[in-house]
């Protein structure tokens, strides 16, 4: 298995030491530098124009985008996959506000973006001037640290702040500068990064959980975001070799243990893995590691409850506020992951644990439940349900070729190359694709997680792909999310950097529509999308553009298009023709079916 690259720390060699006059816009690019900022997202803007000047000298990237929203998804993309900060800056007002719905992802994502929002100056606020806006209410509920320059003298010092806290809190930061103390003439020492040298947790909090963890006669491994950010993946496979346990991977983070592993079992959640479930619901001791245990991430699927009721829980995170937050728990340990881990496998070394006498039918439990779902899964040609058997039905007599959302992403998987690189929007069939999603290193997969905003994959994979030229990367989304981002392939044109998209046309919203399938009686109100061919959109901004309409040739496709980026430098869009069939809704606890007072809507039940 691939080792994952390390994280460089800032370097600082170049920065201007000691107590310096120097301009606030200088102050504020030297700050920049010693964080090793080297690449930022965003569009230009006159209330940044002066430190902007000044990029290219410093070494600084200015990537501009098409919209200020996609540019928030890059500077988050660029954190996931390097574990360094993501940056982004636009123009104060609108520029700002339409970064706020990324910022939001990035915070459930836990990313260490900082947003720059250059604000109206001192002297015009509250005047009601052009493009003037309160900035800091915007991203109150999204930010771990809101900064915000209130002298020009201490532009160095909150911009410094921002940083260190974006990645000592994992999360965004905002860091507010009215435009005009830019200028000036300060004297001013540009402070050093402060990293945190993160532990395992307490003493005592580590005994009780390894005490429980020896008890346990069947013991099961949930491997969370944590492990990822927390460069935790070669601990986390040690305690669970210690432990022969199955490891099943937290919603959406389907990156945090190696697919190839035998012990690897899928991820929870919605549109999960079915094996993963069914061990995880005979757990008698649960170590969750790295995972707040989300209630998405948990909830019943499949018509499976699997969640196990009587087991014990060992939850591990960075982050006190976790601990015990969703699931009650026996014992909390607040550490870090990699630390904890490796700290939970010295203390069990030593000892006899109670899983040790079962091992080997543990072993062959965890081999038999994959490979009954793996079967289940190649068998699982297309949804069964009354209305997607319909709509196959219904394809048969229209016009073209439509393809099995299933036995695309089968074929999808089996021709991705081993580094890859994937994102995906929210929506019916990116969620189906959970199943077949397997990575072999961390930070491949990026996700909306909790927030499940469209227009999400394609500007997130173009950051990743930023941070990591090297390695392939294909963004999924469905025709209706991509409709939100797919202006941001001229980013890629313009600026060379190439991606591979492959989108899902199935000619609807189909995450709401299986709700009114299921609750409104088909009134498919605002769920039907006609749209125009997305290939030849692509090769209409300077890319290129592939349209599948034959099972047989989609991992030709795929296999095509990445050979397009990786060498070529093209980015390319698939365009994979679907049925319109659709797999189980997000939630069924979420909605009910309608009750009508009025006689004017009685009929709409």
């Amino acid at each position: 298995m691939t080792k994952p690259d390390p994280i460089a720390a800032p370097s600082v060699a170049n920065v201007t030491t000691g107590p310096t006059r120097m301009t606030p816009s200088e102050a504020f690019v030297e700050t920049l530098v010693a964080q090793g900022v080297t690449t930022m997202f965003g569009i230009m803007g006159s209330a940044f124009m002066d430190p902007m000047d000044i990029f290219a000298p410093a070494g600084i990237q200015l990537i501009p985008v098409v919209h200020e929203q996609g540019a928030g998804h890059m500077a988050d993309g660029y954190a996931r996959a390097s574990g360094r900060h993501g940056v982004v800056i636009g123009q104060n007002g609108p520029g700002i506000s339409n970064c706020v719905t990324a910022i939001a992802a990035a915070y459930w994502a836990h990313s260490p973006v900082v947003i720059i929002t250059p604000e109206t100056g001192t002297m015009g606020q509250g005047l009601g001037g052009f493009q003037e806006a309160n900035q800091l209410p915007m991203f109150e509920e999204f930010t771990k640290y809101q900064g915000h320059v209130n002298n020009n003298k201490r532009i160095a010092e909150y911009t410094a702040r921002c940083f260190d806290r974006a990645h000592s809190e994992l999360g965004p930061t905002q860091l507010n500068i009215p435009r005009d103390l830019f200028y000036g003439d300060i004297t001013v020492e540009i402070p050093r990064p402060m990293r945190l040298d993160r532990g395992a947790g307490g003493e005592a909090s580590l005994k009780a959980a390894a005490d429980l963890i020896a008890q346990a006669r069947f013991p099961v491994l949930i491997s969370g975001g944590g492990v990822v950010m927390g460069e935790a993946w070669h601990e986390c496979i040690a305690l669970a070799e210690r432990l022969g346990c199955p490891v099943v991977n937290s919603y959406q983070h389907n990156d945090s243990f190696p697919a190839s592993h035998p012990q690897w079992c899928g991820p929870l959640g919605y549109q999960g893995s079915k094996a993963g479930m069914k061990l995880l619901a005979q757990a008698d001791v649960v170590i969750a590691l790295g995972t707040r245990l989300g209630p998405f991430g948990t909830l019943p699927q499949y018509g499976m409850d699997y969640w196990p009721k009587n087991a014990r829980i060992v939850q591990i995170d960075a982050d006190h506020k976790m601990l015990g937050l969703v699931k009650k728990i026996d014992v909390g340990v607040c550490g870090d992951a990699k630390a904890a881990a490796k700290a939970m496998t010295a203390l069990l070394a030593g000892r006899t644990l109670a899983c040790d006498a079962t091992r080997a039918e543990r072993a062959a439990k965890i081999a038999d439940e994959k490979a009954a779902w793996e079967k289940e899964l190649s068998e699982w040609t297309h949804e069964r349900d009354g209305y997607s058997l319909e709509m196959i039905e219904e394809a048969r007599n229209e016009p073209g070729n439509w393809l099995h959302p299933r036995q695309v992403l089968r074929e999808l998987e089996r021709a991705m190359p081993r580094d890859v690189m994937v994102s995906t929007d929210i929506g019916n069939i990116n969620s189906v694709a959970h199943s077949y999603l397997r990575f072999e290193r961390p930070r491949s997969f990026f996700a909306p997680m909790s927030f499940g905003n469209c227009g999400y994959a394609l500007p997130t994979m173009i950051g990743a792909k930023v941070a990591a030229p090297e390695r392939p990367a294909i963004a999924y989304s469905g025709d209706g999310a991509w409709g939100m981002s797919l202006s941001e392939i001229m980013t890629c044109v313009r600026h060379d950097i190439p991606v591979t998209g492959v989108v899902f046309h199935n000619r609807q919203w189909g995450a709401e529509k299986k709700n009114q399938v299921d609750f409104y009686n088909r009134r498919f109100v605002a769920g039907e999308l006609e749209n125009q061919s997305f290939a030849g959109i692509a090769r209409a901004m300077g890319a290129e553009g592939i349209v599948v309409d034959k099972l047989e040739d989609v991992g030709t496709a795929l296999k095509q298009a990445i050979d397009l980026q990786m060498n070529q430098r093209k980015t390319c869009v698939v365009e994979i023709m679907c049925t319109r069939e659709l797999g189980d809704p997000f939630r069924r606890d979420a909605l009910a079916k309608p009750i009508r007072l009025l006689d004017k809507y009685k009929d709409y039940v």
